[in-house]
């Protein structure tokens, strides 16, 4: 048995629902609120491209998802949600921080770095955590 694992510092456990999710399952749920948000995007600019349109979607998804479920679509398909972390409330809803996270997601650098409990810099910014759901 591994001894030490992402989230093992606060409590997370090593597999299964409420593990830290891996880099594989969230780049999966961005891609597919990515490809699901240029869906919605097209429908009003067809048939043109959506461009910077799709942002729009993708934003409200990611914000609202977030701040009131603790996912997205895309997080739902691959079974994961966004729990808060080292804040008041810790477990409860997102809420507000959703809109801090959301913006520094669209960065991609600070979602690509990771810390050794497996969170990314919006989410130690906005003290949240990716857990596996099942």
């Amino acid at each position: 048995m591994n001894e030490q694992w992402p989230g093992r510092r606060f409590g997370a456990p090593e597999k299964g629902a409420g593990s830290v999710a891996d880099g594989g399952r969230r780049v999966g749920a961005f891609l597919i609120d990515i490809l699901l948000s240029a869906g919605i995007a097209w429908a009003f600019t067809a048939p043109a491209a959506p461009q910077n349109w799709s942002l729009l979607p993708w934003g409200v998804l990611t914000v609202v998802g977030v701040a009131l479920f603790g996912q997205t679509p895309g997080h739902a398909i691959v079974g994961i949600r966004v729990a808060t972390f080292g804040a008041p409330g810790k477990g409860k809803y997102v809420g507000l921080w959703a809109v801090p996270r959301a913006v520094l997601v669209t960065l991609i650098v600070p979602a690509a770095i990771r810390d050794s409990d497996g969170r990314s810099l919006h989410d130690r910014l906005c003290h949240t955590v990716v857990v596996c759901t099942r």
